[in-house]
């Protein structure tokens, strides 16, 4: 009897080894093609389980790192100027990026110049050099980043590198993607060696090929990719964040010109469910990337004149400063709600962050009406048809509708269900996710005492405009002004700039 339980055992183990592959070359289940028939273009897309949260401790920056040396280093057959020299005429190129959760290595081509580029792109993925040239230069430039360039580049992007890390200290999320200063410093090129060893092998991808290609390249990339080093599928770590209780704020003391704000909580909601459409119409009304017709936009920037723009998220939105659509192969498991405040002058700090605060309990408390409700989804019905309208782009939301485990398109689903959701659906999502009374706020500022010291006494904030301002923006400016914050004094954290990212 045990040794029948035994084979039975051996039996379902080979069955299931032979369906994740087949000669050493991935099966379909890890395939996602997308063919488009007049697209003189082939576009690729290779995801691996090699994101930033598999740094080990010590080392972070790792996963960031070794992606850059892939698509920025040189490989067995050519130095990295002689691969740039190579593309140059083929007008193309290859990358690779390292968000928390994903790595994408990604190349585009004119289909008449494949044959040329194909194993140069090949070359980047499976026989990286990992030269120590390369090596020193990466490194370098990542610290420079590290040290300089996001400190004192965009205070923004700072706040929201920092609420990130905030919100999911301790975690294997609570560091940027480009690591800690320590972290850099530590990993030395046998590291990056065995981490590619570990995570770039066969077992570990998703393939994605879209545009004009043909069956035989679908096929030939993938038996080439099986001389990718013998490994396994890695799994998730898990991602075990506080709770956050309270309103918690961490300053960031800097002698900044303006004052930048960020604010968030984790939700957990995922593309794919009712839910998710249904909060991204409430966030669509309250603040949509770069829509000057979003609510916290018309109060703050348009009604007052205080900034150049005030957004909301549900979903990683990074490089938002350079973007106008959501990106694509940032993908996360665990989200946030994050509301996004561009730095306004530092006089109006307390005032401006009292009326995004007080912006967000209305309106959870009283939801949309029916016609913002209408009018919004019609807008984002049409909208979402500007999300990927290149073929690369398509391509990866595919790749991400396979992360989050879809059976149809996001994109797809998102149009359809403008038409199948209710206003009862969309307010009782903003309830069920948002709340005004746990988060986390990240604040970039000069003489951060001061603005400690006003927040623990509820200060008031009076301003005042250089310009005339409408009846009804002054009469509630006398409400914004003495709004309470209860935020207690323990719960107010001061860090130097020069501080940040150890």
């Amino acid at each position: 009897m045990t040794r029948y339980i035994i084979l039975c055992v051996l039996i379902i183990f080979s069955i299931t080894l032979s369906a994740k592959t087949k000669n050493g070359t991935p099966m379909k289940e890890n395939l996602v093609l997308l063919p488009v028939k007049n697209d003189p273009t082939v576009s690729f897309k290779i995801w691996f389980n090699a994101g930033s949260e598999y740094d080990p401790k010590g080392k972070e920056g790792l996963a960031y790192i070794t992606a850059r040396l892939i698509s920025e280093g040189a490989t067995l057959h050519n130095s990295y100027e002689e691969i740039l020299e190579k593309l140059f005429p083929l007008a193309s190129g290859y990358s690779a990026s390292a968000s928390v959760e994903m790595t994408v290595y990604s190349g585009r081509v004119h289909k008449d110049n494949l044959e040329v580029y194909y194993p140069l792109f090949l070359d980047g993925i499976i026989r990286p050099k990992f030269s120590e040239q390369d090596f020193d230069r990466i490194k370098d430039e990542t610290l420079n980043y590290l040290t300089t360039t996001l400190k004192y580049s965009s205070d923004e992007d700072l706040g929201k590198t920092v609420l990130y890390d905030f919100i999911f200290e301790n975690t294997p999320y609570g560091h940027s993607e480009q690591g800690t200063i320590s972290g850099v410093r530590n990993i030395t090129l046998d590291d990056v060696r065995n981490f590619y060893q570990t995570y770039y092998n066969r077992n570990n991808f998703v393939l994605g090929i879209a545009g004009g290609y043909s069956k035989k390249l679908a096929e030939r990339l993938q038996k080439d990719l099986s001389a990718l080093p013998e490994g396994t599928r890695q799994n998730f770590p898990d991602i075990n964040y506080e709770p956050i209780k309270g309103l918690n704020v961490k300053m960031i003391n800097k002698d900044a010109q303006a004052t930048a704000i960020s604010f968030g909580f984790p939700i957990n909601l995922k593309r794919g469910e009712k839910d998710w459409y249904a909060l991204a119409v409430a966030n669509s009304w309250l603040g949509e990337h770069r829509n000057s017709s979003s609510h916290l936009y018309q109060v703050i920037r348009e009604a007052r004149g205080l900034n150049y723009g005030d957004y909301s998220y549900i979903e990683n939105f990074p490089n938002g400063g350079q973007l106008q659509m959501p990106p694509v192969n940032v993908a996360r498991r665990q989200q946030i709600f994050e509301v996004w405040i561009r730095p306004v002058p530092n006089e109006t700090r307390h005032f401006v962050l009292r009326s995004a605060l007080r912006e967000i309990k209305n309106f959870i408390d009283n939801g949309l009406t029916r016609e913002e409700f209408e009018l919004t989804r019609k807008f984002l019905k049409n909208y979402v048809l500007h999300y990927a309208p290149e073929t690369e782009m398509r391509l990866g939301y595919a790749l991400d509708d396979k992360f989050y485990g879809l059976q149809n398109s996001h994109l797809e689903t998102f149009r359809k269900m403008m038409d199948q959701l209710s206003l009862e659906d969309v307010n009782n999502a903003i309830k069920k996710y948002l709340n005004y009374g746990n988060m986390k706020i990240a604040i970039i500022t000069k003489d951060a005492e001061s603005f400690k010291s006003a927040l623990e006494n509820n200060t008031t904030s009076p301003i005042t405009y250089s310009t005339p301002k409408a009846d009804k923006v002054y009469e509630e400016d006398k409400e914004i002004q003495d709004y309470k914050l209860d935020i207690p004094a323990g719960n107010i954290k001061i860090i130097g700039v020069e501080e940040l990212f150890k």
